[in-house]
């Protein structure tokens, strides 16, 4: 579990079904993400998913809860997605983040993967992540900049154009 000024970081519970099903579900999400729950069976599937991550790899998603309302506002993380997007992607950690609507435009996206890619940088799995962003979605793009992660080619994910982007984890946490 990570505690920021705003925000917990934690491991996703049988009981974040339904959460993870409402945010697979908000329209702001699918206007960018194409490959989200689209049934509550398929968000258990992706539950199970996140937990099969930590188990396997160490590492996964984290749920993230607003700590004044504690209410869930999305996920984050590193995983590995085995998308198919090539050598120079797959089997890197793949840097993800979502948020629901009313969570937008408040910090929260920064604040959050910022603790996650601090505490995956302590971690020492991997030097190099990757992720992949919409080329329509100016706001990830902007969190890729600020988060460190710099545009290096193209792909092709689910019928759509995807930018990729990698950050190398910082000489200073080496």
């Amino acid at each position: 579990m990570i505690h920021t000024e705003r925000l917990i970081l934690r491991k996703h519970t049988v009981q974040d079904t339904d959460l993870v099903f409402q945010l697979a579900t908000d329209p702001a999400v699918l206007q960018f993400i194409r490959s989200m729950p689209s049934t509550r069976e398929d968000a258990w599937h992706r539950l199970l998913r996140y937990a099969g991550h930590w188990s396997l790899l160490g590492f996964g998603m984290f749920a993230v809860i607003e700590r004044s309302t504690n209410r869930f506002i999305g996920e984050v993380g590193l995983a590995d997605f085995q998308r198919g997007l090539g050598a120079d992607f797959d089997g890197n950690p793949e840097a993800a983040w979502v948020f629901t609507e009313a969570s937008h435009g408040k910090g929260f996206a920064l604040e959050a993967m910022t603790a996650a890619l601090d505490w995956f940088d302590e971690q020492r799995i991997s030097a190099r992540s990757v992720c992949i962003i919409d080329p329509r979605n100016t706001a990830s793009i902007r969190l890729a900049d600020k988060l460190g992660f710099n545009h290096y080619g193209q792909g092709y994910y689910k019928a759509h154009d995807v930018n990729k982007y990698e950050r190398m984890r910082p000489a200073h946490k080496s």
